[in-house]
């Protein structure tokens, strides 16, 4: 694994800034692949390596910057929870661990050091000198993957039969007539669509 300080180059190259968020999630990242036995996420151990990230924060663009998980490849996956953790499986052993960032950790800046002015300052300081267990806590957990959700060619795709469009790996429902249903249709979308395309 490359030093802490080319990861956060990356990271911030990739994030577009640097910022706490970015150290505590770089942190989390080579925690979480020491703890399941990965070495080379990137690279030999790019395909053993699943993380569910739990917020859409800065902290999970690190975690990709680190490991090399992405959306794209399913390798990544997002939860909604709003919480600062992620659970990280290496798929040939089945280990996996969850890694939440510590309610305690934010005090750490203040209480460590009080006498420099800037916030932003305080935090890189504490995120880089602080231990592993004053940061995180490490739960061994146990992670379904089901064949559906693993990286791969789309296991299966069916039209939703109201809007017409096509739904891959499982995520349809069914409706009460028993005919597949996207989501959006069954139980409303996130956008409305707009009659006039051009206003």
């Amino acid at each position: 694994m490359e030093s802490i300080e080319t990861l956060l180059k990356e990271c911030e190259r990739l994030h577009g800034h640097m910022c706490a968020g970015q150290l505590l999630g770089t942190r989390m990242a080579l925690l979480g692949c020491r703890s399941i036995g990965i070495d080379d996420p990137r690279g030999a151990d790019r395909k053993k390596l699943i993380v569910w990230v739990e917020i859409d924060r800065c902290m999970t663009d690190a975690i990709s910057a680190v490991t090399g998980v992405r959306l794209g490849t399913r390798s990544l996956k997002y939860v909604d929870y709003g919480k600062v953790a992620a659970t990280f499986l290496n798929t040939e052993n089945k280990r996996a661990v969850r890694i939440v960032a510590l309610e305690s950790s934010r005090a750490l800046a203040d209480e460590r050091y009080p006498e420099i002015k800037s916030k932003r300052e305080r935090q890189f300081r504490a995120y880089s000198d602080a231990t592993d267990d004053e940061l995180f806590d490490t739960q061994l957990v146990s992670v379904e993957l089901r064949a559906i959700d693993a990286p791969g060619s789309p296991k299966s795709r069916v039209t939703c039969t109201v809007c017409g469009e096509g739904v891959n790996d499982g995520r349809e429902v069914i409706g009460a007539d028993g005919e597949p249903l996207c989501r959006g249709c069954e139980r409303g979308n996130y956008y409305s669509r707009l009659d006039n395309p051009t206003a």
